[in-house]
């Protein structure tokens, strides 16, 4: 069995920046892009994680606000190249056509065959502070999270699981309808677990999303908004599904288009 791996959240800003910041009286949750909130490549100042400008693949940590006005520019024509057209019927839709859940055994996506399920390694991927059960190196039992849905912080633990839930950026009954529905079941699988599609959130925020696309509904952290559109662009060119209009617009219009 291949070893476990472990995916930590960003490391903090280095200690010198801090003392500039604490000198010039500035809170470093609160940069904007011109204090150097930064490019692509720059993890949140807001301990949020990683830009999804730099994590193509989602296997580093978090979602973190794209702000500056290059970055929004970048976001806008990742956004552009995602395809359109109007949503299907939802006739046959079921979660087990996607298999069963947090399956690790899928092949063609990062993180699979770890020997770890696919809830687990996501919680330890965006997750802080991380406690693991006793004897083992995989289930999560505690840990602290920068939630990018909310912009507040959560510390979970199992016995509340579903204050921190795992959700499908682009929805499975949004892929079912926009032509997962005629896929092959090892496709259903993938967008299912592939980390590229699930953030680990506030349970409250992703109940009220249900399986809305960005035009019902988008974070109500409005920093997010942007690099949240940036998220569903990659997942639907990733697996060639198209959105509606509406949704493209409001994906474009979160990151200033």
């Amino acid at each position: 069995m291949i070893a476990p791996r472990r995916y930590r959240a960003a490391a903090v800003p280095a200690l010198s920046a801090l003392v500039v910041l604490a000198l010039a009286g500035c809170d470093p949750d609160d940069l904007t892009s011109e204090q150097g909130a930064g490019s692509a490549g720059a993890q949140s100042a807001g301990g949020f994680g990683a830009s999804p400008l730099d994590n193509p693949d989602g296997t580093k940590p978090g979602l973190a606000p794209l702000t500056s006005d290059t970055d929004r520019a970048a976001a806008r024509k990742v956004i552009e190249k995602v395809a359109t057209k109007g949503r299907g019927p939802k006739t046959g839709y079921e979660r087990d056509k996607f298999g069963s859940a947090w399956k690790d055994g899928i092949d063609g996506i990062p993180l699979a065959r770890n020997g770890c399920d696919t809830r687990n390694d996501l919680l330890a991927r965006d997750g802080k502070d991380i406690e693991h059960r006793s004897g083992s190196d995989c289930v999560v039992v505690a840990m602290k999270l920068k939630d990018p849905y909310t912009g507040e912080s959560i510390d979970w633990r199992k016995q509340q699981a579903t204050a921190v839930q795992i959700d499908h950026v682009m929805p499975l009954s949004y892929n079912w309808q926009m032509g997962a529905a005629r896929w092959d079941d090892l496709k259903r699988e993938q967008i299912a677990n592939d980390p590229l599609n699930l953030i680990p959130v506030d349970g409250p925020a992703n109940n009220a999303k249900r399986d809305s696309g960005p035009a019902s509904w988008v974070p109500p952290y409005k920093p997010v908004r942007c690099s949240y559109a940036v998220r569903f662009a990659q997942v639907s060119l990733k697996y060639e599904l198209p959105v509606t209009e509406p949704d493209k617009q409001a994906m474009l219009a979160q990151c200033g288009g």
